[in-house]
């Protein structure tokens, strides 16, 4: 019984020492540069919420809470790519210079559909196609940026997209379908670091 007294709490001993070599070592400051993702999805989504939904009593601002906290918590990598702060900020000043030229693109994808609506031979210049290319972007959130992007100017949707990155857009005329992939794709990349 001694003998075997000894041997236990020596295994055991042994034991504990083996699982403590085999648990990753995990810096706090890791984890701190991925806490940042997390805060400032939550921040921009419960400011939305309050935006959107205009009530203020403590019922409705505690659902927005709840639900603002699990969807940052499941989708902060989402808009965050990178943890640290320096890269968060860096990345959401080049999205922040992309819109107002994706805007220009929508107003000028506007008049051209207008142009095309109240042609006297709007029948003729009507030629719808379908424009399949392979795009160069490789993040999710890039590619699913660019799909949102040509959807959002008037005269082109996106019907299909692959994770390889295979593009199928609808495009109204020639003139819509030409330019893809083209100078979007360029800024998009260049809005999340992908150039």
């Amino acid at each position: 019984m001694d003998k075997q007294g000894q041997e236990n709490p020596d295994r055991e001993r042994s034991l504990h020492n083996d699982n403590e070599d085999l648990s990753p070592a995990v810096d706090p400051q890791d984890r701190k540069l991925f806490f940042y993702p997390f805060v400032l999805t939550f921040i921009i989504m419960f400011g939305i919420w309050i935006l959107l939904s205009g009530k203020f009593d403590p019922f409705h601002l505690s659902l927005g809470l709840i639900s603002c906290g699990i969807v940052a918590y499941l989708s902060s990598d989402l808009l965050f790519s990178s943890p640290r702060i320096k890269g968060l900020l860096a990345q959401w000043a080049r999205f922040i210079r992309y819109i107002p030229w994706l805007m220009v693109e929508i107003i000028k994808a506007n008049l051209h559909v207008l142009y095309l609506a109240f042609h006297p031979r709007m029948m003729e210049l009507i030629d719808p196609r379908i424009v399949k290319f392979q795009s160069k972007l490789k993040s999710d959130l890039a590619l699913v940026t660019f799909a949102n992007s040509i959807t959002l100017t008037p005269g082109t949707i996106t019907v299909d997209i692959s994770v390889d990155g295979n593009f199928k857009v609808h495009a109204i005329d020639k003139a819509s379908g030409d330019p893809l992939p083209g100078e979007m794709e360029r800024r998009v990349a260049k809005a999340f670091g992908e150039n």
